[in-house]
This record gives C-alpha cells, sequence and structure tokens, in this order.
C-alpha cells in the first residue's frame, strides 16, 4: 500500500431525482425502505413514557397511556401550535428533561425561550423513537391531501393525494436526515465531557458552560512541584544554562533581563548572580508564587522582581520598556510541543532591545532512522502473545501517537540531518509551522529492521545576536562529564570558572563563545529524551539504502499546544537511487 492516510469521509446526502423513467420503481424501492424503517425500527420499539420513569413494549402505548393518565396528547399540542419538526424535537426534550407537570406543559402557546434553543435539539434520552418519528399531522390544512378517511373519488384525486404523500415524504426524511447530523455534529464537540458534567447547573439556569482553553490547562499543569524538581534535576539542562550565565558576566553585569516562563525562578537567580541590575521573572501559573518567596528567600528581591501573568499582558514596572537579555527554558517534547516559543517570540518583539540576546539564541531539529528494536517490543511486540492470547489491537494507536521515551546511540542507523533550524533572533511565530525534505542514508552493516524515525534537538547559547556558524558542533554532555560535577559558587565567592565545554574547537579568531547541549541519543538523558514515531511497516534497511522524504509539523487543530507530524518518505535501493518507489505516509500526534 503505497499510501497510509487516515481521513474521514463524509457522505453528502443523495441528490433527488424526479426523472419521468423508472420513477415507479424507485418510488417502490423508497415506500418499502421507509415502511421497513419507521414501521418496523421505530414504531415497534420500545418507548418510554414523557412523564414517568415507565417504558412501553411500542411508540404507540406511551403515547396513549400519556394521554389517559395524564391528559397530554403530543399530537394535539404539535398541531395547536403549529410545531415544525425541530420545534417538536425541543419539545420532546424539553419535556424529558426539565420534568414539568402535565397540565404546565397543555398550557404552552409556543413562545417559550425553549423553543428556540439549541440545548434542547441534544436528545434528553439515548435513541428516543420519538424524536425519530414522522409526525401524524393528516388532520392539519392542506389544500393538496383530502382526508385520510376519504378514497380519493377519481384518478386526478388520487394523483393528487399520491403527489402530496410523495413530498411530505421526502420532507420528513430531509428533516430526519438534517437533525441526526446536527446532533452528530453537537455530540462530537470536545466540550461535551464538561458539558455533561455540569449538567445540573445548565439545567438550572441554561447558562452555557465555560469550555476550557488550552491555556488554562497548560499553566494549570506547572503549577505543581513535581513537573520543576524533574526539570532542575535534569543536570545537562540546568547546569548547561548556569554554565552560560555565570561563565559570562561581561554580557549580564548591569543588564536588564527578561525571564520568560521562570517557573521556581533558578534562570533569574543565575542571572542575578552573574551581576544583573535588573531581572523581571515572568510566569502565568501560580508557582510565581513561590518564585517570589525563592527570591525572597535569598535575599535578591532588590534585583529580581516577579511579574504574575501571560507575558502577551504584562507591563515592565515604570522606567523599562526594553531589556538587554531574554533567557528562558521554552523547549517541550520534539521542541516545539507546549507552543512556548510563541511566548517568548511574543516577548522578543515587545521587550528585547535592538541587538539584544536572547538564550538559547538557536535550536536544530534533528532526524534521524531509528532501529528501536527493545522499544518496539516494549510498547507493541509484547502485544501480540500475553499468556497464550493475542492483544495487539492494543497496539494500533501506537502508530498515531509519537512515543517520548530514550533510545540509545547504537540504535541510530543514519547521519541526523537538521530538518528545522530554529535563529530566535529572527524566526516569525508563522514559520513554527513547516515542511522539511530530508534524505537519511543507512549506516547498518547488514540487512536490519528499522522500527521508526527518531527527532531530537540541540540548543546553542552565544554572547551575540547574530546566528552561529554552519559548521558548529554541538556539545554532547557524556557520563562523568565535569559539567555535571560543577559546583557553584556559595556565600558570595567569585566563580572560577572551569575551561569551556563547547565542543567546538577553535578554527581562527573571531569565532563567538557558544555553549550548547543535545537531547540526542548520544548524550546523557535528558527529560526531553527522543521523540519516536514507529512505522506501521519497518523499514529493512542495508547499507547505503536511501529514505528520503518531507517532514511537516504544525500545531494541532484540536489543541494550539499540541503537535500534529506527517511524515512522507520513499525507500530507494543505493544501487538504483533513480528508480520509482512507493511513497508512503503517516500521521502522528505529539502530545
Amino acid at each position: 500500500m503505497s499510501l497510509r492516510l487516515q481521513a474521514t469521509h463524509i457522505q453528502p446526502p443523495p441528490t433527488e431525482h424526479h426523472d419521468s423513467e423508472g420513477e415507479s420503481s424507485s418510488d417502490d424501492d423508497e415506500d418499502q425502505t421507509w415502511d421497513d424503517w419507521v414501521s418496523d425500527s421505530i414504531l415497534n420499539r420500545p418507548c418510554k413514557s414523557l412523564f414517568e420513569n415507565r417504558t412501553f413494549d411500542t411508540v404507540q402505548e406511551a403515547l396513549a397511556y400519556d394521554e389517559v393518565t395524564h391528559g397530554f396528547s403530543l399530537k394535539d399540542v404539535t398541531l395547536r401550535l403549529s410545531l415544525d419538526p425541530y420545534k417538536r424535537i425541543r419539545l420532546i426534550n424539553w419535556i424529558r428533561k426539565e420534568h414539568p407537570a402535565s397540565s404546565e406543559v397543555v398550557t404552552l402557546t409556543g413562545s417559550e425561550t425553549f423553543f428556540s434553543s439549541d440545548e434542547y435539539l441534544k436528545p434528553a434520552l439515548e435513541d428516543d423513537p420519538l424524536l425519530q418519528i414522522v409526525p401524524d399531522d393528516s388532520d392539519s390544512e392542506d389544500d393538496d391531501e383530502p382526508e385520510k378517511g376519504e378514497a380519493p373519488k377519481d384518478l386526478a384525486g388520487a394523483t393528487r393525494r399520491i403527489s402530496a404523500l410523495q413530498r411530505k415524504l421526502e420532507q420528513a426524511k430531509q428533516d430526519l436526515v438534517y437533525y441526526r447530523g446536527f446532533v452528530g455534529q453537537r455530540l462530537n464537540l470536545s466540550s461535551l465531557a464538561d458539558e455533561l458534567k455540569d449538567s445540573a447547573v445548565a439545567s438550572t439556569n441554561h447558562a452555557a458552560v465555560p469550555l476550557r482553553d488550552d491555556d488554562s490547562h497548560y499553566f494549570q499543569s506547572y503549577a505543581e512541584n513535581d513537573i520543576h524538581s524533574v526539570m532542575i534535576q535534569d543536570k545537562v539542562r540546568t547546569a548547561t544554562y548556569a554554565k552560560f550565565i555565570l561563565s559570562n558576566p561581561e554580557l549580564f553585569r548591569d543588564a536588564v533581563v527578561l525571564d520568560v516562563g521562570c517557573g521556581t525562578g533558578i534562570l533569574s537567580l543565575f542571572a542575578a548572580k552573574a551581576g544583573a541590575k535588573r531581572v523581571f521573572a515572568i510566569d502565568a501559573s501560580d508557582i510565581a508564587e513561590k518564585a517570589a518567596q525563592i527570591v525572597k528567600d535569598n535575599e535578591l528581591n532588590s534585583v529580581i522582581t516577579v511579574i504574575r501573568g501571560k507575558v502577551e499582558d504584562i507591563k515592565l514596572p515604570d522606567g523599562y520598556d526594553r531589556v538587554d537579555i531574554i533567557i528562558s527554558e521554552w523547549m517541550g517534547y520534539a521542541l516545539l510541543y507546549e507552543s512556548m516559543l510563541d511566548s517568548v517570540l511574543h516577548a522578543r518583539d515587545r521587550f528585547l532591545r535592538t541587538g539584544g540576546v536572547m538564550a538559547p539564541s538557536q535550536c536544530r531539529m534533528m532526524f534521524a532512522l531509528c532501529e528501536a528494536g527493545e522499544l518496539f517490543k516494549e510498547r507493541i511486540g509484547f502485544w501480540s502473545d500475553i499468556y497464550g492470547f493475542d492483544l495487539s489491537a492494543m497496539a494500533k494507536n501506537v502508530y498515531n501517537e509519537a512515543v517520548v521515551d530514550i533510545v540509545g546511540p547504537e540504535t541510530l542507523y543514519s547521519t541526523p540531518v537538521v530538518v528545522k533550524d530554529l535563529f530566535l533572533g529572527r524566526i516569525a511565530q508563522k514559520q513554527l509551522d513547516f515542511s522539511s525534505t530530508f534524505t537519511l542514508v543507512s549506516t547498518a552493516e547488514r540487512r536490519t529492521k528499522i522500527h521508526s524515525f527518531v527527532l531530537y534537538f540541540d540548543t546553542f547559547f552565544t554572547t551575540s545576536s547574530e546566528p552561529i556558524p554552519e559548521d558548529t558542533e554541538v556539545y554532547v554532555v557524556r557520563e562523568g562529564d565535569p559539567i555535571l560535577a560543577e559546583v557553584w559558587p556559595v556565600g558570595g565567592r567569585p566563580h572560577l570558572p572551569r575551561r569551556m565545554s563547547t565542543g567546538e574547537p577553535l578554527k581562527g579568531k573571531g569565532r563567538p563563545k557558544i555553549t550548547s547541549f543535545s537531547t540526542g541519543p548520544a548524550s546523557v538523558p535528558t527529560h526531553w529524551k527522543q521523540t519516536v514515531f514507529f512505522l506501521r511497516d519497518p523499514i529493512i534497511a542495508s547499507e547505503g539504502t536511501i529514505v528520503e522524504g518531507m517532514f511537516k509539523c504544525r500545531k494541532s487543530e484540536d489543541n494550539s499546544r499540541e503537535l500534529d507530524v506527517e511524515i512522507h518518505y520513499q525507500v530507494k535501493d543505493p544501487e538504483a537511487p533513480a528508480a520509482s518507489s512507493e511513497t508512503i505516509v503517516q500521521l502522528y500526534k505529539v502530545r
């Protein structure tokens, strides 16, 4: 199969044809279908009374019971109020949801607000047959249709009756299709679970349930201690930030610094210790309160000001319009998950002075072939034999979701390539949705089953406002690296910097001073791990096998903090690279 696109196909309602030839046989087929559908599937189905918790064998029995016991005739009220199909549906759902007395219902005038409320188009009772039957309005005035009890007196009368019945039938079927589609749309809304949870409130005041926005959930998730503990104990991350800030006092001395998404305020503390004149620490979550206390406990509140709010909304204190440096740890899984970079770029455009420094200044998204055999067994393969049973259906969704986990350097079977290079000094928000071509060449020494692609990112810090040289190599932190055991000065003693661990050899004067770290498989693991995209059909690769294609990444329409990824690829024989091959497409969610 050359294309694996998961798509939802929506078929439009069938077009009605009224050709004279074959009309009779077509109508016969439609009448038969309608009779089967209505008589067998609806009218003869169990139906609950509108006023009691009592169920009857058929719709007619339920309606007759309500008429005899409660003095309510659905047919009579529908005719008296001249209710169209939608108002009739609202009436039924209103009765079932609000439980009014029958005496109250028979006095309705048709001007009540619920007759125009979409809330009552949602079924109050699942699969309610009363909502699906066509109202019997044969008693209504219809010049084209004689009374039901009267037999047509001539051919012309019979023809008029047939035509009227056909029109009514087609209108009823169209109304039912529309209603089902309308309700289907409403029931597929992602907010339905929240609405149902608060249905008691909604039924009392009919107020709309506020939808949870992406930002609120995001900021709430950063209010807890655990997530900050994980990030600070990520030594590759925290020690690299500390090294860049504390080993560049000439950059931070007397500088005004903005810390976007400050969390506990650790980066702000580093900046203050490096000699910053003022530091504005911004965070929209509840952690800002703890950050303010941390600043006070460390007697740095004369330098650091914690501001609670979104960076898009806040204002800097009087006398400060621009800052010299923006520091932020904004990176998420697959680099762009959580979309915090949008806020950092907004802060850059609002507050960073011309020539100011972004820290980090540049990130590269790296992409490679990954054998991932052990991870495949752990996440997918083991389901095929559980105590002798096949549970492989449980693994199917894994192919639709990116997996965030650690893979070892030995699992890489190609040299990684850059699929996106983000220079934070100039990149625009609209460029964060992107497509990038790639060509990967297998380094497998023998025929190997490649189960996945892998994505990770490299991060660079520089004291200039210019991009790093293209040939800059990232520094890879390995076990035993001095940066992991760095002891930072306490008690106000001056910092004695170690030799810079930048990983880039000096290739002449004038090269910028660069600090960097990688989240790739070769590095000591970070809390970002790697992002693995499992393949439904593994690639069988030998040395030199070429895998080329396109990597597409964009914010999810369902949640702007999540990512939708498409990977299009072809596998080519190195001995015949020009030969055509099928293109395979897989879609993934990063969340």
